[in-house]
C-alpha cells in the first residue's frame, strides 16, 4: 500500500521533471511508430465536430486556439495543442495529432496517401454507449462509429500495401483512446433510469466489444487514458453547492478505471500479442488540484475561458471572460485542460516509471514493442 505523503512526494518530483522538459526546445521523439490512430471524445478530438450537421459540440471560434500556431480555432477543445498532439509529436515524426478522418474525407485525391501515417477519429461529446452525447449535442461520432470508420481506412492501406505490408503496419501503430467521460456526465445531466453498478456493467462490456472489434482489425497496442476526477471540473463546480468537488462523479471515475483495468488484464491473456497502457488519469489530475503550488499552477478551480461560477456554465467564446495568464490554469475551459496541463499529462503518460500514474507499462514502452 502507497503512502499518501510519499505518493505526493513522487508525484511533486515527476512534476519538477516534466518543468525541464516543459522548459526545453528539443524535440524529444521516444519512437517511430508506423502510423497512430486516435479514438474518442473532446480530449483528443481535432476538428471532427465541425464536419457534422447541427453538431453543437464544436470548438471552432475564438478564443478556442488562441495559442495554437497562428491564433487559429481548429476544433480543439483547448487554447492549443490538446493531448492527442503531445502524444503524437513524442511518438515520431510528427509535428501534432493525424487530421481528422471526415477532414481527410473531404480531399478523396489525398484521402489513401494521408491515412497511412494515421488518422483521428475522436469525436466532442461522445462515448462508449452508441446513445451518449446525441441528447445534449444533436450529432457526435460514438466510439463505434468511430471503430467502423477506422475498418474502412484499413481497407484502404490494405489496398495500398497489400495484405502482408497492411498487417505489419496495423499491428504496430499505436492505438490511442481517451473515452467514458461524457458517458458519465449524460446520466448526470438526465438522471436516466439506471443504477451506477447498471451503467458501469453496460460501459465495460460495451467497451469490451469495442476493444474485441480493434483487435479483430489488427490493432495491438492500446494506450488508453482513465476517466479524470470528473467531479472537479468547473462545469460541475458551477452547479454543486459551496463549489465542491461532486463525489458520486469522482467515485464513477474511480470504479471504472477499476474496471477497466480487470478489462484489459481479461482481454490481454485472452487475445495473443494484445499489448495495453491504462493511464490513471484520476490521480494525476487530483494530484494537481491537491497540490497546486508543486504542480506549476496557480489557479486548478476556475476555467480560464468562459461565464459564470468558475466560469464554468457555458463554453468558450469570444464573450467569455478570458484569463490572461493560461499557463497558470489547469483548466482552460469548463470541462477541458489547458495546453499546458495537456501536455504534462501526455509527457506524464510517456516517460512515467512506477505504477501510479499508468500500468503495466507506460507508452513510451508500449509504443517500441514490435510485433
Amino acid at each position: 500500500m502507497v503512502n499518501l505523503g510519499d505518493l505526493l512526494l513522487r508525484y511533486s518530483f515527476l512534476i519538477f521533471m516534466l518543468h525541464v522538459i516543459w522548459s526545453s526546445n528539443n524535440k524529444l521523439v521516444i519512437a517511430d511508430v508506423s502510423a497512430i490512430f486516435i479514438f474518442g471524445d473532446s480530449t483528443v478530438d481535432v476538428g471532427t465536430n465541425n464536419y457534422l450537421n447541427g453538431s453543437l459540440a464544436t470548438a471552432n471560434e475564438p478564443y478556442y486556439g488562441i495559442d495554437y500556431p497562428h491564433h487559429t480555432a481548429t476544433g480543439r477543445f483547448s487554447n492549443g495543442f490538446n493531448p492527442a498532439d503531445y502524444i503524437a509529436r513524442y511518438l515520431g515524426n510528427y509535428k501534432k495529432s493525424p487530421s481528422a478522418f471526415l477532414a481527410l474525407v473531404q480531399k478523396t485525391s489525398t484521402f489513401k496517401s494521408s491515412i497511412s501515417r494515421g488518422v483521428n477519429f475522436a469525436s466532442g461529446g461522445s462515448g462508449i454507449l452508441d446513445d451518449t452525447g446525441n441528447r445534449g449535442f444533436h450529432n457526435v461520432v460514438s466510439l463505434t462509429r468511430q471503430i467502423e470508420q477506422f475498418q474502412t481506412v484499413r481497407g484502404n492501406i490494405t489496398e495500398i500495401l497489400g495484405d502482408v505490408k497492411a498487417s505489419k503496419l496495423i499491428a504496430n501503430a499505436f492505438y490511442l483512446i481517451s473515452v467514458g467521460s461524457n458517458d458519465f456526465f449524460d446520466q448526470f445531466r438526465y438522471n436516466y433510469n439506471i443504477s451506477a453498478a447498471e451503467l458501469i456493467f453496460d460501459l465495460t462490456d460495451t467497451f469490451a466489444n469495442q476493444l474485441q472489434n480493434l483487435y479483430n482489425l489488427g490493432a495491438r497496442k492500446f494506450g488508453i487514458f482513465g476517466i479524470p476526477p470528473i467531479g472537479c471540473c468547473p462545469a460541475i463546480r458551477a452547479v454543486t453547492p459551496g463549489g465542491a468537488c461532486n463525489e458520486t462523479l469522482n467515485s464513477y471515475a474511480q470504479i471504472f478505471y477499476n474496471a477497466t483495468f480487470n478489462l484489459l488484464q481479461h482481454f490481454s491473456s485472452a487475445n495473443p500479442e494484445m499489448n495495453f497502457s491504462l493511464g490513471n488519469s484520476f490521480l494525476m489530475t487530483k494530484g494537481v488540484i491537491d497540490n497546486a503550488a508543486a504542480s506549476g499552477f496557480v489557479e486548478v478551480k476556475e476555467a480560464c475561458c468562459g461565464t459564470g461560477p468558475f466560469k464554468g456554465i457555458d463554453k468558450c467564446t469570444q464573450k467569455s471572460d478570458l484569463c490572461k495568464k493560461r499557463d497558470e490554469y489547469l483548466f482552460w475551459d469548463r470541462f477541458h485542460p489547458t495546453q499546458k496541463a495537456a501536455k504534462m499529462a501526455a509527457l506524464t503518460l510517456l516517460y512515467a516509471t512506477g505504477q501510479e500514474f499508468v500500468i503495466p507499462i507506460n507508452f513510451s514502452t508500449l509504443a517500441t514493442i514490435q510485433h
